[in-house]
This record gives structure tokens, sequence and C-alpha cells, in this order.
């Protein structure tokens, strides 16, 4: 059975973030590290305790929809039309931000990431910290993934408390994340809509909500959460291998200690070598992917060769995350 923080857990840590201290808690993505995104001191401790970029935007996750006026200042239709069909659920929109969201939060831009999380721990949370007290009015949690910034994201309250349990006051144990990578990134805020980063909602199924095009980035988007060009990496040097050169690559490492992801039974005969078995299907693929990387990094090798899953457009989000995680090597 699932792992389920009790109310009282819940009252906690949601007094916690009021008090501006840092909490981690589950979406259906990754799991979060969480502080008031309307506290400029308490979003200093995500940067601090992650090593982020100052510059580098958050995603602002809210209880309800009818907290976004307090963070954008336009909400066009598309984004009415997009939270219907995907909200509760893992897609981030990019609006024009309201006046008074603090520039910590945007990176200093004229934007903001909002999204509402799909995971019943992460809205009861959000539902417990929401609310007036002291004068003060509670909406929002900034949340960036609960990793050392450009590492592997966790799905786990043990990877979180591994990486960052010094600095975090309270970790909400949720169980393994479902979906496994981060939100889908879709920027409404200059009239229309583009895919910024992909993720488990398809472009195709963004646009068939919207009942038009989703545009690909271009140079005029707006900077968001994970789109540098190396992110979410192992320690240990991670290169992308097609299926078919996979035996060869192996081959040119002999003598080398190397740890393999991939679709497809390990070939007998094997030496020096930690075979990690993936999921076929891209959901399952997703959910393992970061838990998969995580082990076979601490593995201490020479190198980790994934095998490129396939380039259909349900593996776009998966193929993304890899690509950045290969990035340099």
């Amino acid at each position: 059975m699932p792992a389920h923080p009790t109310p009282a857990d819940i009252g906690r840590a949601a007094a916690l973030l009021r008090a501006g201290r840092l909490v981690a808690f589950p979406t259906e993505t990754v799991y979060g590290l969480g502080a008031d995104a309307s506290n400029p001191g308490a979003v200093a401790k995500i940067f601090a305790a992650k090593g982020r970029p100052q510059d580098h935007p958050l995603i602002v996750h809210l209880p309800g929809i009818e907290m976004l006026p307090l963070w954008a200042a336009e909400i066009p239709d598309a984004a009415h039309q997009l939270a219907a069909a995907f909200w509760p659920g893992p897609l981030t929109l990019i609006l024009k931000r309201a006046a008074g969201v603090p520039d910590c939060v945007t990176g200093g831009q004229d934007t903001v990431g909002l999204r509402i999380p799909g995971h019943p721990v992460a809205l009861e949370l959000l539902r417990a910290f929401a609310g007036e007290e002291g004068g003060r009015v509670f909406s929002g949690i900034a949340a960036p993934s609960a990793n050392r910034f450009g590492r592997i994201s966790p799905t786990t309250a043990a990877h979180v408390r591994a990486e960052l349990g010094e600095f975090v006051e309270a970790v909400l144990d949720g169980g393994e994340c479902g979906v496994g990578i981060e939100s889908t990134i879709i920027d409404l805020s200059r009239g229309h809509a583009v895919l910024l980063r992909p993720g488990q909602i398809t472009r195709a199924q963004a646009a068939a909500a919207l009942g038009a095009e989703v545009e690909l980035p271009d140079a005029g988007a707006p900077r968001v959460s994970g789109a540098l060009a190396s992110h979410y990496a192992p320690r240990t040097p991670l290169v992308l291998v097609p299926a078919a050169e996979l035996a060869a690559r192996l081959a040119a490492l002999r003598g080398k200690k190397v740890a393999v992801l991939a679709r497809a039974e390990a070939p007998s005969g094997l030496k020096d070598v930690s075979w990690q078995e993936a999921p076929r299907a891209v959901g399952g693929y997703a959910h393992e992917l970061y838990a998969s990387l995580r082990r076979l990094d601490a593995l201490g090798c020479d190198a980790i060769l994934v095998e490129a899953p396939p380039a259909a457009p349900e593996w776009q989000g998966v193929n993304d995350r890899l690509g950045r995680a290969s990035s340099g090597y």
C-alpha cells in the first residue's frame, strides 16, 4: 500500500512552510523541494540547498485554479482549456506574472510557471498551506525537484533524504512518484502555445485539447526549469547508444567497469557489466528512469550506456531527459 502522511504530518509541514522553512513533498512527477513562493527569504533557501543559479525560474504549485489570478496577470482562454483537460496533473503553464510575484521565483522575467499537481499528498499540503494568517495570504508553493542542481531528480522520499536531508525540515513520504519525469511545460505568455519542455503530456495531446497547433521552442521563449543543455545527469558519464550499436560499444569498453540500461535482457557471457533491464512501455520506462539511473550511478562504474529509446512522439519526454543527462559526454 502506498505511503501516505497523516493529517498531523500535513499540518506540521504546512506550518513549517508558512514559517519560511523548506519541506519536500511528492508530486505525480518527482519530489519537490518546497518553500512559500511569496517569501523571498524562504525561496532563497531553495537556491542555496540545490546550488541553483539565481536566474533559473521556479514553478509555483497551486491548490486550485481559483488561485491563478494571484499569480498570473493574464489568463488566456487557452489556459482554461489546458487546465480543464490536464489539471490536476503533470502540466506547467507559463503565463504573464501578476504584480507582486517575487523576482526570485521568475528568474527576473515577466512570466511565471504555474501548475496544479496530481498527487493527493501534494494537493492536501497545498490546501493546508493556503489561507490567511497574521495578515498574510498564503497561496502557492515554489517547488523545483528536491535534488542538487543538474543531477538526477528524486522519485522517492529516500532519494530526497540521501541528497538534501540536511537542508529540509520535513519530508512527506507519498511513495514512488507515478509519472517519474518532470511536467510538460507550455508557454502561453505570447499569444500562442509553445512547448518548452516535453513530458508525459505530449504536444499532440495539448494541441487536441486546444484545437490548435502547439509550436516548437523558439529563440524568444522564456527561460524555464530543466531546459539547460546539461541536466538530470548522474555523476558517472552517461552515453546514449543506438540499440544496433550497443554490442560494439560494449566490446570497445572491454576491461572497463560498465553499467547498461536497456529495454532488452542481458546477453550471455558479459563480464564487468551491470545490466539493468528497463520496461518496454513508455509509462513504465519513465516511472523507473531516475531510480534506475541512481542505482547505476551508485555502482561507481566508468560509464553508463543507455540504449536509446524509440524516437516516437510519446517518448519525447524520456528522450529529452536522457539527451540532457548525456550532454557533454
